[in-house]
């Protein structure tokens, strides 16, 4: 590597750290531990990993001067050129590196791994799309890296960015418990509402600031790269296979929850069974789909699942012009709680939570029908600003987290 491309990569590193807008952080912000030896951020493209990074640069002071930020979709490097750029800055006393988009080096895990070993006083950060979870290192990292995952903006935090106000994230227990004291503070600041609608449109991932007047179309684009450029670096898929994958993200959008047919589904796609199994749960870790089983572990082990949709309601609306509304309201409801909570497919209601909370997802209209004298059930209901006893406003669940 010549001394003039050095130069380039950290005069991008220091222009990017200094245009980063500090203003608004993520929930994850806080609790990321950032003095770790390694730390592995993932997350679905497009919700703000980068930025997460980028801010903690510009606002460390001990990092701010001894670190090296890369993007590697920006800087054309292979594994070997990168490490001897790592060496170069422990050499001239940099003491940190954060490496973005690490997937799309070749043989990256060795990478880290060889960083770590070889460097001990050097602190490594970097980000990688979620689908990686699926794809088998030669290295072993568990043990020498924290891992964190980071979601798209909850609605709470979308309110925040959007300059309504502060708020406070509720845990499941305290939201269900004085959910009416909660719903009525924010309802006297703002028309919660209409917020509501527009969060459901485009408020999940923090890119729409960009031009939201085209922000689906380049949601789609997001999606496109997840398909062709992620998927086959974890599966082996063929062009055709990647085509009807993106249709059957389009009917997800289209139609309402249901168990699915795996078989026939991937036969679909061309697949037998396990590999298809492999391709709907590489999707789903790359924020694409959402799935409910009846035991959430039996999704590790890349078991079937009892419901299936997209991951969350931005995505929906970017794949159909009109998607259908009862699954947008399942949809927003799984997609919220699962980032701190579990929830499982029930023999009764839509979603079971935590293993003790039943809930039913609706309108106005909805009523306890299909989970009466059910113990801990609860109606999750949308269009309405406060709720009482178990009903309780869909919106709400937009803050837990």
């Amino acid at each position: 590597m010549t001394d003039e491309n050095i130069r380039m990569i950290y005069d991008m590193s220091a222009e990017r750290i200094r245009e980063t807008d500090t203003a608004f952080h993520r929930y994850l912000f806080s609790q990321i531990d950032w003095d770790s030896r390694v730390v592995a951020l993932d997350g679905p493209r497009g919700v703000g990993k980068t930025t997460m990074f980028l801010q903690h640069l510009k606002e460390s002071a001990n990092d701010s001067e001894s670190a090296l930020y890369i993007s590697v979709d920006n800087v054309w490097l292979n594994a070997q050129e990168l490490y001897e750029l790592v060496q170069h800055h422990v050499r001239h006393g940099g003491t940190s590196i954060y490496i973005d988009e690490i997937h799309y080096l070749k043989d990256w895990q060795n990478l880290v791994k060889s960083l770590y070993d070889n460097f001990k006083l050097l602190k490594i950060a970097y980000t990688g799309s979620s689908i990686l979870r699926l794809a088998s290192g030669k290295a072993d990292l568990s043990r020498r890296q924290i891992e964190y995952s980071l979601a798209g903006l909850s609605f709470r935090e979308f309110l925040e960015f959007e300059g309504c106000g502060r708020f406070v994230p509720h845990g499941l227990d305290d939201l269900l418990k004085n959910h009416v004291k909660i719903a009525e503070e924010i309802t006297a600041k703002m028309k919660i509402l209409p917020k509501f609608e527009q969060y459901l449109d485009f408020g999940y991932y923090p890119f729409y600031r960009e031009d939201r007047r085209h922000f689906h179309q380049k949601l789609l684009q997001v999606v496109n790269q997840v398909l062709d450029v992620d998927l086959p670096k974890v599966e082996d898929v063929t062009p055709e296979t990647i085509r009807k994958a993106r249709r059957m993200l389009t009917i997800l959008a289209e139609s309402t929850p249901q168990t699915p047919n795996v078989s026939r589904l991937c036969a679909g796609l061309g697949m037998d069974r396990k590999q298809g199994l492999k391709v709907l749960h590489a999707m789903r870790r790359a924020g694409l789909v959402g799935m409910l089983a009846e035991d959430a572990d039996s999704l590790k082990r890349l078991c079937s699942p009892n419901k299936l949709f997209c991951d969350n309601t931005n995505l929906m609306r970017a794949l159909s012009p009109s998607p259908d509304k009862g699954t947008l309201r399942e949809v927003f409801f799984n997609n919220q709680v699962s980032v701190r909570n579990v929830a499982t497919f029930p023999p009764h209601g839509d979603s079971l939570v935590d293993g003790a909370y039943l809930f039913e997802i609706g309108g106005e209209k909805k009523t306890f029908a299909q989970i009466k004298d059910i113990p801990d059930s609860f109606l999750a209901i949308d269009g309405i600003e406060v709720g009482r006893g178990s009903r309780i406003p869909l919106w709400l669940f937009g803050f837990l987290y």
